[in-house]
């Protein structure tokens, strides 16, 4: 039974995380700002004008980075208090005014890059040969030198930071503020609904009616706010292309794919081959769903059920640890160290709350430990996702104190690599330690809905999604709620053919991610995933060697392209080859599904004749 969700003053404070290692009072916090804002100023009025050689450059690098340092924690701090209860008026007022702040600060600091790109090529060389602390800062900004505005134009748009990223706020705002969740009914008995509950339980639902209504009852309140959600986005759309276009890009999708050092061709390749290629997989898999569950007709909203409800056990917090560490130890000492200090410094956010934000996400403030927020359902799914952001924390606690602030960062393309490792260790490490066939496939059945869908068809399918309504901006045009709803349907249909029907509301999935607002994100975590299978695999084969290469890269931050990065670990993703490994890997795991289905039923069906 899923229960209305309490208020966050009322959850127990164990479960929460602990902001007073970032900052131990509201004043201290409030100090932070003003120190802050004194310290750009000052750093300002030294350096402004006076980067002209090689030794002014990397002493305004130095300054720069050490201002840098202090924006990071009250901007971390802001975002994360605000994020586990958006009904929280002082959070959001807070966030509200840092955000004005940021702008004005970002628009003081604007003129470094533009400084920097004035100044001759072979001074900023020789800057990168005195000093390779800024060497890959440097580089990068010499690539983006022609897309560089004028100094005035930077600081003016700089200034406005804060108002482009509003679509974002108003989204969240939408999403966890305004949108209020009726009851729903099933035979005469009503069940509370919420963002939460829907997307931790109701949709994972094993009785079909009651599975079913909350599908229906969620999409009818997403329906309300569709146009709103949509004129949001829009707004946010329109902002990317019209930046694309004044730093003269020759499309957005150059724009957005330029920070993460990778070509449209290896986008594209990520997104039509995984379209074409896994979706008989997933098909097969869908109707082994309905086929164990008995359902009259499969459907988008029984997409998410487990494959063997009877056997997923309930796992509490503390539990999980000990699923973790098992997992996790052959990342280290080191590493494990990170795992066990993540649970008992309260660097997760495990309560289920009203306002909360949906999904997880991992947080790793340069010069601070990481947080990592969750909501505790406590399924075998939970485990999976604290997994998943446990591999960003171990990313950022190894990459933070080997890297200077600027280094830290990887690619996008690369981010959702160290998390989904974490996920495949974890499942890895079930098979290990079971041949009983009721259990392999729970394991297995838990690794494809888990780790494969969310991340190979969810995210994919938004991406697939997101690069046709990217496509139409570029060609000048706008969208609204009718658009995007035609869209969406469009390629849950060409993914899923006539195996699932894609019922009413299936089409207003896009309004349920944030990713949409953070330029082309989704298609990044099938990338990652590409890469960690692989790197999985040579774990398993190969033990401690390719563990030491996993850690270096790890380390190596945001110094190497995600190519660089991944040939490191082994892998080469400038070719089809790990997407296409990985794709007959998902086949592989579906096949064994059905083998290990029917040898389960062909067992009780002996058992029920003796």
């Amino acid at each position: 039974m899923v229960k209305s969700m309490p208020l966050r003053s009322e959850v127990k404070t164990e479960e929460t995380w602990n902001l007073q290692d970032l900052f131990k009072t509201e004043e201290e916090y409030d100090a932070a700002i003003i120190d802050l804002v004194k310290e750009v100023d000052a750093f300002a009025e030294k350096f402004n004008g006076n980067i002209k050689d090689a030794k002014s450059v990397i002493e305004a690098l130095e300054g720069f980075a050490a201002v840098y340092e202090k924006v990071v924690p009250v901007g971390t701090y802001t975002s994360l208090s605000s994020s586990t209860d958006q009904t929280d008026d002082e959070a959001q007022m807070r966030s509200s005014k840092f955000g004005s702040t940021a702008a004005k600060i970002n628009s003081k600091l604007s003129f470094v890059n533009s400084q920097l790109s004035e100044l001759p090529i072979d001074v900023l060389e020789d800057a990168m040969k005195q000093s390779g602390d800024f060497k890959n800062y440097l580089e990068k900004l010499i690539r983006k030198k022609e897309y560089q505005l004028h100094p005035e134009v930077e600081k003016t748009l700089a200034a406005f930071s804060s108002t482009f990223a509003g679509p974002y706020g108003l989204y969240n705002t939408t999403k966890m503020v305004d949108m209020a969740f009726d009851d729903f009914e099933v035979d005469g008995k009503s069940y509370p609904l919420s963002y939460v509950s829907f997307e931790g339980d109701w949709e994972g639902e094993t009785d079909t009616a009651k599975r079913r209504a909350a599908f229906d009852a969620f999409s009818a309140k997403l329906k309300d706010y569709q146009h709103t959600t949509a004129k949001t986005y829009d707004m946010h759309l329109q902002t990317e292309k019209t930046t694309a276009d004044l730093r003269g890009y020759n499309s957005i999708f150059d724009y957005l794919l330029f920070t993460q050092e990778v070509d449209k061709s290896m986008y594209d390749r990520q997104i039509d081959l995984i379209t074409k290629e896994l979706a008989p997989h997933m098909r097969k898999y869908a109707k082994l769903l309905q086929k164990v569950h008995g359902l009259d007709k499969m459907t988008f909203a029984d997409l998410k059920i487990s494959l063997d409800p009877t056997y997923e056990p309930k796992i509490t917090v503390d539990e999980s640890k000990k699923y973790i560490d098992d997992a996790l130890a052959i990342m280290g000492t080191d590493y494990m160290e990170m795992v066990d200090r993540s649970y008992k410094e309260r660097w997760i956010d495990f309560a289920q709350n009203k306002g909360k934000s949906t999904g997880a996400f991992c947080s790793s403030p340069y010069g601070n430990h990481p947080y990592i927020l969750i909501s505790w359902t406590g399924s075998m799914n939970d485990v999976f996702v604290l997994a998943h952001e446990l591999g960003h924390a171990g990313h950022f606690y190894n990459a933070n104190r080997e890297q200077n602030v600027f280094n830290a960062r990887p690619s996008l393309y690369f981010i959702e690599a160290p998390s989904t490792m974490n996920e495949m260790l974890v499942a890895n490490h079930l098979l290990e330690n079971s041949n009983d066939p009721k259990f392999k496939r729970w394991v297995i059945s838990s690794i494809v809905a888990r780790t494969y869908y969310h991340n190979f068809v969810t995210h994919l399918l938004e991406a697939a999604y997101q690069r046709k309504v990217y496509e139409r901006i570029d060609a000048g045009g706008s969208v609204n709620a009718g658009v995007l709803n035609n869209l969406k349907r469009g390629v849950l249909e060409e993914f899923w053919g006539d195996d699932v029907e894609i019922n009413e509301g299936a089409e207003l999935t896009w309004m349920r991610q944030p990713h949409y607002y953070m330029g082309l994100y989704p298609y990044t975590y099938s990338a990652g995933l590409t890469i960690s299978t692989q790197v999985s695999k040579r774990v398993l084969e190969e033990g401690q060697p390719a563990v030491d290469e996993w850690l270096e890269v790890l380390k190596a931050g945001g110094t190497k392209s995600p190519a660089e990065l991944s040939k490191m670990a082994g892998v080469d993703i400038t070719t089809e080859k790990p997407l296409r490994d990985t794709i007959a890997y998902i086949g592989d795991l579906i096949d064994q599904l059905v083998v290990l289905t029917e040898e389960i039923e062909a067992n009780e069906t002996a058992n029920v004749s003796q």
